[in-house]
């Protein structure tokens, strides 16, 4: 896990996905929305009819739909709004866009998990988490669309030969372990067809970005060097990010990962020769552990360890928590010689009021230091939360849940707020596109919890910092909240 929680935005369009075309049943693709003026909207297409075929083939997926519909002239399948099915050419000019907008990602289902992953995630969630949050989906497509990673143990060979024609590349590789009995035990009995598929894909060309889960005592030390030795073996396999357990409270498996400075030392150890290697031979490290490595292992040196921002290259590791520590810190440099951080502790000591920002504990020994290093020290407060709901070594911001968040600010309004005058500030990460916590919260359930006013700003200080200098500037002593 990173520092921020994985997208569950595309999750919640593809769970629909799930009852909308059955076994045996032609895929459609819903049209959500219809440019003006398109061809589209040209040829009487509306919101709520399908899209069934095009020139004949069926449409699967958004890939599909892009690979098909490339010509400037085609015959596409529909179901009208009445129920009736008829077929209709289209024409554009060059480089002009068709004008639909569909419903989600894949139009025939989302492909789900059949493995039996010892340390998956969604498997230690309470019962009544939302199902896009519960959905285990292994589809190559959402991999390619949405940077999900997928075991390949579900593949046909038909998915084999459409990735390889659609060249549909890079994908992202669920790897965990190279030796076969190992990745049997962590994933389960499925694992090999996995590898094997993998194989001929990359025989064929097609690349991959791999992501090795550790969990103490299966894959970590000898099996992580021989899987990392494995990896690097393969040229198609880009790189490789390393991330450790996360475990929650809801099971009774595992009650450690790495989150001591000796184990999460070792894997850094471990890994270091392998960066080495590919900083001299392939000009980056390759091999990525996530953040929480260098967090744990580090402590209160962080931030004089870090490695420096060109060795993440294009940060395509991002979403998976591999440089985000560094991203922000970065961006909070830019902030400072913007004067962006100079400003803002100006504004809130002449208003005499402090903004306290929620954040998890996994940002400790950076957000805190970077604070406390300047002219926001004091004024500025990072409002640390334990992760109550998910517990175990749940401790990013992203995974924040409105209970624990609305309870910290709860416990903390009544000897720093009395007045109304200072700012309680949430990152929008926490909330998704339909503006709710993991825990289904809005803003305005967790301010009835708190008691207390509550503002929603960037994660970033070049960006929330003028977001708080805004806030305090449009809102009086007696602060009216007006930012959710």
């Amino acid at each position: 896990m990173g520092i921020y929680p994985p997208e569950d935005i595309d999750r919640e369009a593809a769970a629909k996905q799930r009852g909308g075309c059955g076994r045996g049943e032609a895929p459609r693709a819903l049209v959500r929305a219809v440019v003006p003026e398109s061809p589209a909207d040209d040829a009487g297409f509306e919101p709520g009819c399908h899209v069934t075929t095009v020139d004949g083939h069926p449409v699967h997926d958004v890939i599909d739909w892009r690979w098909l519909s490339a010509d400037d002239v085609i015959e596409l399948g529909y179901v009208d709004l009445d129920g009736d099915e008829g077929v209709v050419e289209l024409e554009r000019e060059p480089g002009e866009d068709w004008g639909f907008e569909f419903e989600g990602v894949v139009f025939d289902g989302v492909r789900q998990c059949r493995n039996a992953c010892t340390f998956c995630f969604m498997r230690q969630l309470p019962d009544d988490m939302r199902s896009s949050l519960t959905l285990r989906d292994d589809d190559f497509r959402l991999s390619f669309l949405a940077g999900t990673f997928v075991t390949f143990t579900n593949l046909g060979p038909e998915d084999e030969r459409r990735i390889v024609e659609q060249r549909i590349s890079p994908l992202r590789l669920s790897l965990h372990a190279a030796d076969p009995e190992v990745r049997r035990r962590m994933i389960g009995k499925h694992a090999q067809h996995g590898i094997d598929v993998l194989e001929r894909l990359l025989a064929a060309g097609i690349e991959f970005h791999a992501q090795i889960v550790l969990v103490p005592d299966q894959n970590d030390g000898d099996v992580l060097e021989d899987t990392l030795s494995w990896a690097y073996a393969r040229p198609g396999i880009l790189d490789v990010c390393i991330v450790p357990l996360g475990f929650t409270k809801h099971q009774s498996a595992f009650d450690r990962s790495f989150n001591d400075p000796v184990s999460s030392s070792a894997v850094m150890d471990l890994v270091v020769p392998f960066q080495r290697r590919a900083l001299a031979e392939r000009g980056s490290m390759w091999a990525f552990p996530a953040d929480e490595f260098y967090h744990n292992a580090y402590g209160p040196e962080l931030l004089e360890n870090l490695p420096p921002s060109e060795h993440y290259g294009d940060f395509g590791m991002f979403e998976d928590g591999v440089g985000i520590i560094r991203s922000f810190v970065d961006d909070w440099r830019e902030a400072e010689r913007a004067g962006l951080v100079e400003r803002c502790a100006e504004v809130l000591r002449a208003a005499d009021r402090r903004a306290y920002y929620v954040a998890g504990c996994a940002t400790r020994h950076f957000l805190g230091p970077l604070v406390e290093a300047g002219p926001l020290a004091g004024l500025l407060v990072p409002l640390f939360v334990e992760n109550d709901f998910f517990g175990g070594n749940v401790d990013v911001t992203g995974l924040l849940c409105g209970c624990d968040m609305a309870d910290a600010v709860k416990s903390l309004a009544p000897s720093v707020a009395a007045d109304g005058g200072d700012l309680f500030l949430v990152p929008r990460i926490v909330f998704n596109d339909n503006a709710v916590t993991l825990d289904d919260m809005s803003l305005e359930d967790m301010e009835k919890r708190a008691g207390a006013r509550m503002s929603v700003v960037s994660c970033n200080a070049s960006d929330y910092l003028p977001e708080i200098i805004d806030l305090v500037g449009r809102s009086g002593p007696a602060f009216d909240q007006t930012n959710q």
